[in-house]
């Protein structure tokens, strides 16, 4: 898929369907874990990343194909103290969740993804995001190229931020 050609738009209440498979998408990252769409639902600490999308201080990025079908998004969530998510820093700090179809995953998708949700954080004058990955995740080195920075390392994962620049 050299040359691969996507677009950017907002995401929209209309894409919650389309978020909450990128989050099974994002999930099942690792060939030999498969969750259900059911399974996620059911999984409180997972479906609580898209639960309601879009809540009030959602935002969110979706990438599409020349057909202008949905291939990969990029969302903002803020979490609470007593309903924290795998990257919780703050309850200031809102948390990164990404997910693109396996047949776009590396062609740049991601990464068009992300810069374009922070530079959406940024406009809304947040000082910093946040993001939990799994450390065999190929995704680690997408987001250290991107500039985001461990804070807390878990036994197979890491917290990661990225902090706005002025």
């Amino acid at each position: 898929m050299a040359g691969a050609y996507f677009d950017l738009r907002d995401a929209t209440e209309q894409d919650a369907a389309f978020i909450e498979l990128m989050a099974l998408a994002a999930a099942n990252w690792l060939s030999e874990r498969q969750l259900s769409l059911d399974q996620l639902r059911s999984e409180p600490d997972l479906h609580h990343y898209v639960a309601g999308w879009p809540r009030s201080g959602d935002t969110g990025v979706i990438a599409t194909d020349r057909t202008k079908s949905p291939i990969g998004a990029v969302w903002i969530r803020q979490f609470s103290p007593d309903d924290r998510g795998y990257g919780y820093v703050d309850a200031d700090v809102p948390e990164l969740s990404i997910g693109v179809l396996d047949q776009w995953r590396g062609q740049g998708v991601g990464r068009a993804l992300m810069r374009a949700q922070v530079d959406q954080a940024r406009s809304r004058g947040l000082q910093m995001i946040s993001l939990s990955v799994e450390r065999a995740n190929p995704a680690v080195r997408l987001y250290l190229s991107e500039g985001w920075r461990v804070v807390e390392s878990g036994r197979d994962s890491d917290t990661m931020i990225c902090e706005m620049a002025s």
